[in-house]
């Protein structure tokens, strides 16, 4: 992947314009301009370390002690120093250039030699084919996560393999725990924090590809200052006192108090409140609480009402004091509650006797208000019915038997009074 050197004698061509230039170091005259540098490589160490060499212009001016003046293709990190190399971490997906001259003095005004540039490509593919979104999280500064989407050149059943190194690995790394989550697939890798205070400085390189070689291979740089999510605090303690809620929890492991940011939530079951903390001091004085206890913050949440439950969880994030991000939260810590709870049974029961003794009571009102009515105002016959029932319209069977019994009643009389009459005889005889 090494591209031959080329001069760029225009862009010399223009530092030179116009003389001048500050002279120092070994007494060459300030208009002297030296030879080129020799024999510029290029080579990559580990995944995403690139590293350029060359040596001495040859022809160098006896009385000039040499420095070398190299920038990249975008006139960007400027450097000017005595050593015949130059490194940078930069994850290789596109291509890079580095052009390097020399000058006998330290100062950016002097014209330096014409610059010799050497380039470095990517590996060769379908860009379509690579993986996109490849981005990492340190959990916890224990282990790392990585997660990529496929790429749209990409057959569904790809094998990916992920690489990793860090300077404290003495060689590259394979993940080996390679899993999927919807569109998304990911490895997870061990990558535990040590006792070096230069630990957090360097970053871990990442590589993305294929077991065939059929994708093309993607990079990744992460910074260990950045991208760190810590692990959900616990809680250990709640206490009343004076009023004031006071909440005591253990940080997660690996991380000082200093370092971290916290959000205390408090839920009122009562009132159905919901307050919110922002914490980034947390310290407090409580006597029920152990006092010099290692890893553990306290914090007092004022005005919560201890005769009513209270739910309390927390999470955390790290600060910029420790950290360059500080956007990811944790997971929220587990729940605990304080405070009186009310009961849940005899609630319940009141909901369902209450309204069955309300209707009861409507229902037995109501009877008694009718019985009173009928009582104090009975109801008043209607002459209409009885007139109605006397000289109404009749049909014909209605009168039938109306005859009938007109008839039978004058029939038994008349029987009557012939009884009555011979019984009468019988007696005077």
């Amino acid at each position: 992947m090494e591209w031959p050197a080329r001069l760029c004698g225009l862009w010399a061509l223009l530092l030179c314009a116009g003389g001048g230039g500050g002279g120092g170091g070994g007494g060459a005259t300030p208009t002297e301009t030296q030879p080129p540098v020799t024999n510029l490589s290029v080579s990559v160490e580990n995944l995403c370390t690139v590293i350029w060499t060359w040596n001495p212009p040859e022809g160098a001016s006896s009385n000039c002690s040499l420095w070398y003046f190299s920038h990249f293709g975008d006139k960007q990190d400027k450097k000017i120093a005595p050593e015949t190399r130059r490194s940078i971490e930069v994850p290789l997906n596109e291509r890079i250039c580095l052009q390097v001259g020399s000058q006998c003095s330290t100062n950016e005004s002097e014209k330096p030699s014409i610059l010799v540039e050497k380039c470095i490509s990517p590996p060769e593919g379908d860009p379509e084919s690579a993986v996109t979104e490849l981005q990492c999280i340190w959990h916890n500064l224990s282990y790392m996560k990585c997660s990529w989407l496929p790429g749209r050149n990409t057959s569904p059943d790809t094998n990916y393999t992920l690489y990793y190194w860090h300077r404290s690995l003495e060689k590259i790394h394979q993940c080996e725990n390679i899993y999927r989550e919807g569109q998304y697939f990911g490895c997870s890798f061990d990558l535990t924090k040590v006792k070096d205070s230069s630990f957090e400085q360097h970053s871990v390189q990442i590589m993305v590809k294929d077991n065939a070689g059929k994708i093309k291979p993607s990079f990744n740089i992460v910074p260990l200052t950045s991208r760190v999510k810590p692990d959900p605090p616990h809680i250990k303690n709640l206490s009343f006192h004076n009023d004031d809620l006071y909440v005591q929890w253990e940080n997660p492991q690996n991380f000082i108090s200093r370092c971290l940011f916290y959000e205390v939530e408090v839920n009122n079951s009562q009132t159905e409140t919901h307050n919110v903390f922002y914490v980034q001091e947390a310290k407090c004085e409580n006597p029920e609480f152990e006092r010099n206890v290692e890893n553990t913050s306290c914090f007092m949440v004022p005005g919560v009402l201890p005769d009513t439950l209270n739910t309390v969880r927390i999470r955390v994030k790290t600060n910029k004091l420790c950290y360059e991000d500080d956007k990811l939260w944790s997971n929220w810590s587990q729940e605990m509650s304080i405070g009186k709870k009310r009961n849940s049974t005899l609630y319940i029961t009141m909901l369902l006797i209450v309204p069955v003794i309300v209707a009861g009571a409507i229902i037995v009102l109501l009877l008694y208000l009718k019985r009173l009515k009928i009582i104090i105002f009975p109801p008043i016959p209607d002459p209409g019915k009885i007139f109605k029932e006397m000289f109404g319209d009749q049909n014909d069977d209605t009168l039938h038997w109306k005859k009938y019994d007109i008839y039978e009643k004058q029939t038994k009389e008349e029987t009557d009074s012939v009884v009555l009459i011979e019984n009468l005889k019988k007696a005077s005889q």
